[in-house]
């Protein structure tokens, strides 16, 4: 077989948005002792099947290379007259491997996810992501400003039906295909909430990806806080984090608060590089292949600021977000608040294929610099603060990060005491500090 090109994008997102990272170009071959494979349809299956049998990351137990190299034999000897029917193959060798994130997309697919990268959508600004084991389609979290956020889509939401169609055995693929559409029309979504079903019509619109958003909040007494949320890991997140960092400082905010709630990942690349804006040193997270090797990422004492800094994340903060907090958790420089994250540790490559269709495929898995495994897991924070459904509903996007915000309230006096703490000692906060957990009380070690 003539070499074909293949695009490498490394994610960490959950749901079908996915977002752009640095592209690399690989020569698809044969293994050894295959044959040259001339025909069209079977030359995309035979690079999809290398894909796997070259980087795929076994998570369920479901792959062998005795096995694979058996279903190669089998998808190879039938003769596939259309694309379609060799897609219909691709998809059938994926699903033997049980994992939700390893997907094929034909050339339409394919290009949908490339305008995802755009920062730009037109739909109703959700993330979807399918649940291993009940084979339903969740909500990991509404796009802040979309038609789905504006009508109180919550994250966790199952869709069960979309105009009327029953969602049972969709991908995530096919729901977008529905969900998406023209501005200005119309969808209807029905969501199982606790065990009742909601109908909820969305009209359809263009999406903007802002990555963040500032603001200095002075508390009763007196106090400078910085606030941030971080709201995907695009491509423009670590210049839009950069800006804010530095506009903060130098208006002199005395400590911070970084919102993730809701956060659904993004890019690897991003998550770490935003971590060195907050960290001088330490490991910030390493990723293991199927071979056991291990890349370790670690500050370089680059940090823009060393202020006390306190992270809200909630059950809609996945992937990079967890990579995120993890590692300001583990490195002791920042207190979590808020609910257990969304347990998504997982890393999956987007390869582009000869015929214009791509795939996504787990390749490794990642770990905070304590070794932790995030995958199905979550982290937990180290200052329980939940919100109730009826405060989600109730809370408009203006008002989060400010007095209303219940778990605002709790992070922005979990900051307080961090500070109180490092003035009672008389000396510079020091974030890598034993004492910091200390000015939490018995809360900061609930964590285990």
């Amino acid at each position: 077989m003539g070499s074909a090109r293949t695009s490498l994008i490394v994610l960490v997102s959950v749901g079908a948005c996915a977002a752009t990272a640095v592209m690399a170009r690989e020569a698809v071959t044969p293994p050894g002792g295959a044959g040259s494979i001339t025909d069209s349809p079977k030359e995309v299956i035979d690079q999809t099947w290398q894909i796997v049998f070259r980087d795929y990351l076994d998570i369920n137990g479901k792959y062998t290379p005795e096995q694979w190299r058996q279903l190669r034999r089998d998808v190879l000897a039938k003769s596939y007259g259309t694309p379609k029917e060799a897609y219909e193959a691709i998809r059938g060798m994926l699903a033997t491997l049980d994992d939700p994130y390893t997907r094929f997309l034909d050339p339409r697919e394919f290009k949908e996810m490339q305008i995802d990268t755009s920062g730009e959508l037109s739909g109703v600004g959700i993330q979807l992501s399918l649940d291993k084991d009940t084979k339903d389609l969740v909500v990991v979290a509404p796009i802040e400003g979309s038609p789905a956020s504006r009508a109180g889509v919550l994250p966790k939401d199952v869709i069960t039906a979309i105009d009327g169609k029953s969602t049972k055995g969709m991908t995530t693929e096919d729901a977008v295909k529905l969900i998406r559409g023209q501005a200005g029309t119309t969808v209807t979504l029905t969501l199982r909430r606790k065990g009742q079903s909601l109908d909820v019509p969305l009209v359809r619109d263009r999406i903007e990806l802002h990555a963040v958003d500032h603001q200095i909040n002075v508390t009763p007494d007196g106090v400078k806080v910085g606030y941030i949320r971080l709201k995907q890991f695009n491509a423009n997140a670590t210049k839009d984090m950069r800006v804010a960092l530095r506009e903060l400082e130098g208006q002199n905010v005395q400590g911070y608060v970084l919102d993730l709630r809701s956060n659904p990942g993004g890019l690897l690349g991003a998550s770490v590089e935003i971590a060195r804006q907050w960290l001088n040193e330490g490991t910030i997270v390493s990723t293991k292949t199927r071979n056991g090797i291990t890349d370790v990422k670690k500050a370089t004492g680059r940090a823009l600021t060393d202020k006390p800094l306190v992270v809200m994340v909630n059950e809609g903060s996945a992937s990079a977000s967890e990579i995120l907090s993890g590692a300001l958790q583990d490195n002791n420089r920042a207190v979590l608040v808020g609910q257990k994250t969304f347990g998504k540790g997982l890393v999956q490559s987007v390869r582009g294929l000869s015929d214009g269709s791509g795939m996504t495929v787990t390749i490794a898995k990642y770990m905070t610099p304590k070794g932790r495994d995030i995958h199905k897991y979550g982290i937990d924070p180290d200052v329980q603060a939940k919100m109730t459904e009826q405060e989600a509903q109730r809370l408009q996007l203006q008002d989060l990060g400010t007095a209303k915000d219940s778990q605002y309230r709790v992070a922005e006096s979990t900051l307080r005491k961090r500070l109180q703490m490092a003035n009672s000692v008389g000396g510079t906060f020091n974030p890598g500090s034993a004492n910091v957990p200390a000015a939490l009380g018995a809360s900061a070690g609930s964590r285990p």
